[in-house]
């Protein structure tokens, strides 16, 4: 229902997600498309081509925010959303739990 593409310094990321009312268990999903996706930016009506969508289901709505905050905070770093899209896929749980979503930086 509400846009979720995301430009960055070097890439777009959409960081769809449903309301928490709908979720029966939570979970993240990265996906790495082979071809960029067209999402429409948060922000305006202009649209933007994804290289990585960090798709999120959180059945408690004070943890979605939170969860988006930190994602938020976090892929302000060209570094990481680099190391996201470009990671060999065996890495890239270990990489996103350990940078992402446990790291107090």
């Amino acid at each position: 229902e509400f846009p979720t593409g995301i430009m960055l310094e070097q890439h777009a990321i959409a960081i769809p997600h449903c309301e928490a009312i709908h979720a029966k268990s939570s979970a993240i999903y990265l996906l790495r498309p082979t071809n960029k996706v067209h999402f429409q930016q948060a922000d305006d009506d202009n649209d933007v081509e994804v290289s990585l969508v960090i798709a999120l289901i959180v059945e408690n709505p004070q943890q979605q925010l939170k969860l988006l905050r930190c994602l938020f905070g976090k892929l302000q770093q060209p570094d990481i959303v680099e190391t996201l899209i470009t990671l060999p896929e065996t890495q890239l749980k270990e990489y996103f739990t350990k940078y992402v979503l446990d790291s107090d930086e």
